[in-house]
């Protein structure tokens, strides 16, 4: 049995060495990136027993990202290395001031973008204690979209549960009024919903943590964490609400992959009976760690380093 499994698009992330445009740098370093994937990464270097399913083209980038998570302790047996197709990637900019870096992606046409409702064993799936899924991977086409929605759906027959990262990427979708409309349909199929502040806004037309939590808890879920950067996050369940603070940090050197990390907080939390207020205190305190190096994942800390931090 799994603890949890991922199903999503995995690229590889080839990181600026030197702060400029994109066209100008001369040197990039690899690794590995991917919403879902750095979830899987993060629940696995805590000891979870973390699967991921996805479709990678049988070329470098394919064997690179496959073998990087298998090195990881993730099932990837899952994971198919398609020939003749391709695998997607991505370049990042270097900024040195804290703020969002430039992201440049190639992922069309990617094998991952060809995945569909067949292509997940639900009998598979359905053995898992938990699901995680995000709003990137269903916006990629028409058919990730439909297996997400297969995959989300068989775990809740099962009375499995499941967590829902919007991952907002607008560029994907073919408007906001469909995207608004497709992700927040997702999120009513999840249990646990995370989305940023605001994300949460453009989608439920809300404004305040409150407003936004009410929205998706009145659409089914039993937990809902706004998130809310440097000012921590607001979180709504069934035992209560509240406000928990930011972790402090000295320097923010890279901001992509502090969401994916702080939903591994929550879920790693929540999957190991913590209440909900310990669940998104352990959150802030991975996002922190998250935003200190660079990297989409390679700040998430060990099982070690959580317990040595008593969170």
């Amino acid at each position: 049995m799994h603890d949890v499994i991922t199903v999503g698009e995995a690229l590889v992330l080839l990181a600026a060495n030197e702060p400029g445009p994109l066209a100008s740098v001369r040197s990039f370093t690899s690794y590995t990136a991917g919403a879902e994937t750095n979830v899987a990464v993060g629940l696995a270097r805590l000891g979870l027993r973390v699967a991921w399913a996805s479709r990678l083209g049988d070329d470098d980038k394919g064997h690179y990202l496959r073998d990087a998570f298998v090195r990881e302790g993730i099932d990837c047996t899952r994971v198919t290395l398609a020939q003749g197709e391709a695998t997607g990637y991505m370049y990042k900019g270097r900024v040195d001031d804290g703020t969002d870096p430039p992201i440049e992606y190639h992922r069309h046409n990617s094998a991952a973008s060809c995945m569909g409702p067949n292509d997940v064993d639900i009998d598979w799936l359905t053995q898992a204690r938990h699901l995680h899924v995000t709003g990137v991977f269903p916006a990629v086409s028409t058919s990730t979209l439909a297996l997400t929605q297969v995959c989300m759906q068989a775990m809740r027959d099962k009375g499995k549960t499941i967590s829902f990262d919007p991952n907002l990427r607008p560029a994907l979708w073919a408007n906001e009024a469909h995207m608004r409309a497709t992700v927040n349909a997702l999120a009513a199929r999840a249990d646990w919903v995370l989305p940023g502040l605001d994300e949460g806004r453009l989608l439920t037309g809300q404004h305040t943590p409150e407003a936004i939590a009410k929205f998706y808890r009145d659409e089914g879920a039993s937990v809902v964490v706004v998130k809310l950067g440097r000012e921590g996050a607001y979180f709504d369940g069934l035992n209560g609400q509240g406000y928990v603070a930011a972790t402090p940090v000295a320097r923010v050197v890279d901001t992509v992959g502090a969401g994916d990390a702080f939903a591994v907080g929550v879920i790693s939390g929540l999957l190991e009976n913590l209440n909900l207020k310990q669940a998104v205190v352990r959150a802030a305190w991975m996002g922190a760690q998250a935003v200190q190096v660079r990297g989409d994942n390679e700040g998430l800390p060990t099982r070690a380093q959580l317990q040595a931090a008593h969170v």
